[in-house]
């Protein structure tokens, strides 16, 4: 697998926008493994607080709690990388936000901190929409270095919420 260069992550964005807008819906993000990317990337878009106003940054897990409400018990249970915690930040950032969507990460990005059960490249990701009971989740294990786990963190992030709405539309 190839990292996404900036001009990807670009159009990913650029797409993303475009679509929210054309529906009158917003987006908020949840951050962790990627420390505020996902918000630079929309945000270097002129005119993306039509349709994105909110991210969190919550690489610590008590900014998991503070600004997410994501319960203390649940992320030493199951670890800040889980599938569990993932949901609730997604959850977390919709509540919050007000927004009509919300995607979550959080993972480990290296070059250390990974252990035999998550290694090192292991991302959860989130998507919810408004009315959803539930976020939809998924981990993936990313190849590279610090700087590939997290942009390909980024890329997936914005191109799964894109299929996503493409769903979403198609039963519509």
């Amino acid at each position: 697998m190839s990292t996404a260069d900036d001009a990807t992550l670009q159009a990913l964005a650029h797409e993303l926008g475009a679509r929210l807008l054309a529906c009158g819906q917003t987006l908020a993000t949840a951050e962790s493994c990627t420390g505020g990317w996902i918000g630079k990337v929309l945000t270097d878009l002129p005119g993306s607080s039509a349709w994105f106003g909110w991210g969190a940054i919550s690489y610590a897990n008590t900014a998991k709690t503070a600004l997410l409400g994501v319960p203390p018990a649940l992320i030493e249970r199951h670890g800040a990388v889980s599938r569990e915690v993932v949901e609730a930040m997604a959850t977390g950032a919709l509540m919050a936000s007000g927004a009509d969507h919300a995607l979550a990460v959080s993972g480990v990005a290296g070059p250390a901190g990974g252990t035999p059960e998550k290694p090192v490249g292991t991302v959860w990701f989130a998507w919810q929409a408004r009315g959803e009971a539930q976020a939809c989740s998924a981990c993936r294990r990313l190849p590279g270095d610090r700087e590939a786990v997290r942009r390909e963190t980024v890329r997936h992030a914005l191109a799964q919420l894109l299929e996503r709405l493409d769903a979403r539309g198609r039963s519509a």
